[in-house]
Formats: structure tokens, sequence, C-alpha cells
């Protein structure tokens, strides 16, 4: 099972601003360096919640595309890359030239969006979010894999489009959709190489969506073995000003010492999942995330000693 981290990209309301793009690197060369599988960024634009000041995030793709020239071994993915705030053709123009840049390590993470004010804020629509998603990746998908894509549909078109230059690597890089719902299920199961759900703690928390994942790749006649499940899995340590809850709830997010994290991690392989992708969504402070990484490489490394039930170390 690989496991891999996510970068905080937006402000924290107590330091006042986002980390900055030397923070963000530095953040991600200590996964690279302590021995994850892949740093993960998210799209967002800005956040607008009741009782609260607007919060801004650094844009996905342009960090994403530094990120890529700054690491060198681990994957490099969207978790996830709001499909609708951007043409669908370029869209699959800007991950083909990602992908290239990192030398084949993207992993293009796609989903509708769900803030309505940053939709609202920056004009994008807020209605047939499925429906407008369908008609994205059914123009994405094809041209990553092939390179070609003619379509015309209520909301996008791409009237005999080609990719060029095409993918570096034979299929391009692979598709994750992070949804939930019986119709953007269907649409992950007919188009998709990885599935994402998020964010929980324990296992167990995520068997209910992942089940609902297995029955709707059943209901299109898709092998579910053929679905790489990813699970976004919320980390927290105690640490000076960052406010966590008491009693942390298990279901929610790992916590603990490097043998019950290695073990949490276990479980999830056990389960079937493919990527476990960590957050410390607890803060967006460089100094925190820092910390989280440290405790997390501490159960990586337990976890990679340990053999599994089937006799081999994750």
């Amino acid at each position: 099972m690989k496991i891999g981290f996510i970068v905080p990209m937006g402000e924290d309301p107590d330091v006042g601003r986002p980390p900055s793009y030397d923070e963000m690197r530095a953040l991600a060369l200590r996964v690279e360096q302590a021995g994850f599988d892949s740093v993960w960024v998210y799209d967002h634009l800005l956040y607008r919640f009741p009782d609260r000041p607007p919060m801004g995030v650094w844009e996905c793709w342009s960090t994403l595309a530094a990120l890529a020239e700054a690491t060198e071994r681990v994957e490099l993915g969207t978790l996830i890359v709001a499909a609708l705030w951007r043409n669908p053709a370029l869209l699959a123009k800007m991950a083909i030239t990602v992908d290239e840049i990192s030398g084949g390590r993207l992993i293009l993470g796609l989903g509708t969006g769900y803030h309505e004010p940053e939709f609202a804020a920056f004009s994008y629509p807020y209605d047939h979010l499925a429906s407008r998603f369908e008609e994205a990746i059914r123009i994405i998908a094809p041209l990553l894999r092939n390179g070609n894509a003619d379509f015309e549909g209520r909301f996008y078109s791409a009237p005999n489009c080609e990719m060029k230059p095409g993918p570096t690597r034979l299929g391009g890089p692979p598709i994750l959709v992070a949804c939930r719902g019986e119709r953007m299920l269907k649409i992950t199961a007919e188009h998709a190489d990885l599935w994402n759900t998020a964010w929980f703690g324990d296992v167990s928390a995520s068997a209910n969506r992942r089940a609902e994942m297995t029955a709707a790749c059943e209901a299109v006649g898709r092998d579910p073995a053929t679905l790489g499940i990813t699970v976004g899995v919320n980390v927290a340590w105690p640490f000076p000003g960052i406010d966590l809850p008491d009693p942390i709830d298990p279901a929610k997010t790992l916590t603990g010492s490097p043998a019950e994290v290695a073990a949490a991690l276990r479980a999830y392989e056990e389960a079937g999942v493919a990527h476990i992708i960590c957050g410390g969504l607890a803060g967006s402070r460089f100094d925190y995330a820092a910390h989280v990484i440290d405790r997390l490489a501490d159960a990586l490394a337990v976890y990679r000693a340990t053999p599994s039930v089937g006799g081999t170390a994750g």
C-alpha cells in the first residue's frame, strides 16, 4: 500500500497567511526524504464560511508544476482538481504537461468542487455539477489515454481535439475521482482508474463508503478489483498552539504511538486500500505540518518493517 501526505496551501487564521512556496516546497521535500510514496495538493480559490473572515489558498496547478521540478521520486497528486473550473481539454493539456515535467509522476485527481462561495466569487456555474463533470471526464479521459477526443455536449465540447504532444507514458497519468453519491460513483466506475473517499481515522469508518463504490462497479459490470481505492486519512499529534479535540475521535483522526498508527495503516492495507493520503488537517502552519510529517514518518518506518498478514512488508 502506498502512503502519501497532502501539503497545506491555505491561510492559517493564527498566522494570518498561507504557507509560503518555500515552506510548501520544504514540506514536499521532507515527505519525499522521509520515504513516503506521494505528495498531494488541493484546488481551492477562496474559503468563505459564516462568522469567519475569508481565507485564501494558493493556486493548485502553479504549485504542482513547481513541486514537479523540486521533487525527484514521489508521485504528485491532486486531491482534488475542481474539473468544472477549467476547460476540460485544456485541463488535460495541463495534466500532460505537468506529467512531463515530473517525469511521469502525476496522479490526476478530479472532482466537482463543493464550496459554493468560491464558485460565485470566481463566476463559475454551480448547477448540474454531476452532469458537467460527466461531460468533462468524457473529454479528459480519452485525451490522456489516447491523445484524441471528439465530443459535443450540453456544457462542454471538444470537436476533433488532439493532444499534441501526447502523453509520454503509456495510458497517460492515472485518473482519480473523489466523490460520493450514486450518480458520481457510477461515473467513477465507468471512467476512473482510482477512487478516493475522505476524511477518516480508523479504517472501519470508511467501510460503508467503500462498499458503495464496490456496488457501483458491479452495477456497471466492472470488476471492483480493477479500481484502486484511495482514502484520505486525518492524522494529528499534540503541538503548541494547535487546538485538537479532547478526546480525539478515532473514527475521524489517527493518532498515537508509531506502533499504533502503523497498525492502523496496516488495517487499511488488509481492507484492500491501495493508497492512503494523510493530512494534518488541524492546522496549516508550516511548523505543525512538519511535526505531523515527522511523527507519521516514525509510524511509516514501523509499518514497512512489520510483515503483513500475507507475509510481506507494505
